[in-house]
């Protein structure tokens, strides 16, 4: 298993990057098998973690035209600065 960490300072929230991010959370789970998604704000941070089986389906995600548009639309408006990490996942305790 996999995961992938996405932190992110938030320039501004809108009903726009609310709707969008509602349907690509359903799609990361629907599409491409995406195992479990977790998001927490705090002041202007935002952390999402999502976990996923296997690294081809977290490139596929990646690649989708409708994430990579949310991509874009997260570096020239919602986002001030962002980092992604993919981690392997090797424990996992109860």
């Amino acid at each position: 298993m996999y995961a992938v960490i996405f932190r992110a300072t938030i320039n501004k929230v809108d009903d726009e990057y609310l709707s969008l991010a509602s349907q690509l959370r359903q799609l990361a789970f629907d599409k491409y098998g995406c195992l479990d998604f977790i998001a927490v704000c705090e002041g202007n941070q935002e952390v999402a973690i999502s976990y996923w089986p296997n690294e081809q389906a977290i490139r596929a995600w990646k690649a989708d035209p409708m994430h990579m548009q949310a991509q874009q639309k997260g570096r020239e408006h919602w986002y001030s600065d962002y980092q992604v990490q993919v981690v392997k996942v090797t424990r996992q305790y109860p």
